[in-house]
């Protein structure tokens, strides 16, 4: 099937048929920002491996990627797979799922290293075309873990030109160092952090998210002294979409936001996803929630290889409905959105 791309313009056009419009971004949105800081290349290169086994650097290496997610599935399935044929090598079916572990704190560790110091790193132009490019959407969903969408909604928080709520509030007991998320007091949250976020801790007993205003120290020093503490934010990386699902069930506020979006309808709009199989959980959620008409971005020409890929899979999304084949698809032009500038 052949299908048209379009301008973001055209296809914002084009959705305005349909009562609500929501978004869904993938890491595309950040390197979108700044592409020298959030590829996984380039986070590989910040990572600092010499507190791993070194046969994970080799497991990059035999694999020939630099995606950490792709290492952590490999990891994780070769010790189902051991489980299976040599159950009695316990010590190494342990030692792969906690390198697997390990791993996944170091991305974090990376993405927080080579994160932007400050908000006003990022040009009041940008935000505008940030600004911009959310302000047509009712509900936010993101898969990115890093501070861009917090910073964004925040630079606009005074002028209230970005309807925005994370869902965070100043705790019962009063003003401290963070604000707290309580599922009793959501009813107007649009912005949803799927897989968390470097600012997102839990403690156990309350999600908290770390602030600047309350503690007039910037947010990424925060962030790196809780690490330096072995302190992780809530933060789902595993290399499966069974695994993450995992890890989505067993916290209320991620599950609270996979059930908001297992129940938007109207259209949704995809950026910078590559529609990959280890976030099947969501792109399964697609195809039975509500959604209408699916609008996804595209980089490059349409015949790319994985433009291709893109488009294969979304023609896989949906379910029949009385007959019907639903949702529709559409593919917009990702460069056309202009996001950050």
């Amino acid at each position: 099937m052949e299908h048209k791309i379009m301008s973001f313009e055209e296809a914002i056009k084009d959705s305005s048929i349909y009562k609500k419009r929501h978004l869904l971004t993938g890491n595309g949105f950040s390197i979108a920002c700044r592409s020298d800081i959030f590829r996984y290349d380039t986070l590989y290169n910040q990572a600092n491996f010499t507190k791993l086994n070194p046969n994970i650097k080799k497991v990059f290496q035999a694999l020939n990627t630099k995606d950490f997610e792709v290492v952590m599935k490999n990891l994780i399935g070769s010790a189902k797979i051991l489980e299976i044929y040599f159950p009695s090598e316990k010590t190494l079916i342990d030692q792969l799922n906690k390198d697997a572990d390990d791993l996944k704190n170091v991305l974090v560790e990376a993405i927080a290293s080579s994160h932007p110091e400050m908000p006003s790193e990022i040009l009041d132009s940008e935000y505008e075309c940030c600004r911009y490019f959310l302000s047509h959407f009712q509900n936010i969903y993101t898969l990115n873990y890093d501070l861009l969408l917090y910073w964004t909604t925040m630079h606009f928080q005074e002028t209230k030109t970005l309807n925005a709520d994370d869902g965070f509030r100043t705790p019962d007991e009063g003003k401290r160092e963070y604000v707290s998320w309580d599922i009793e007091k959501t009813d107007g949250q649009n912005i949803f952090y799927l897989h968390g976020a470097l600012h997102l801790f839990d403690t156990g007993s309350e999600l908290q998210k770390y602030t600047w205003v309350n503690t007039g120290i910037r947010l990424i020093e925060q962030i790196r002294n809780a690490l330096n503490f072995n302190s992780f934010p809530l933060f789902v990386s595993e290399g499966t979409s069974i695994e993450k699902e995992s890890k989505i069930m067993h916290s209320n506020y991620l599950s609270r936001g996979i059930r908001s979006f297992a129940k938007i309808g109207g259209c949704l709009f995809i950026y910078g996803h590559s529609l990959a199989d280890n976030d099947k959980h969501i792109l399964n959620l697609i195809g039975k929630n509500k959604v209408e008409k699916l609008y996804i971005s595209i980089y490059g020409k349409i015949t790319d290889s994985n433009n291709e890929s893109i488009i294969k899979i979304a023609e896989k999304i949906g379910v029949i409905r009385k007959d019907i084949r639903v949702p529709q698809l559409a593919f917009y032009d990702a460069s056309s959105a202009r996001v950050w500038k």
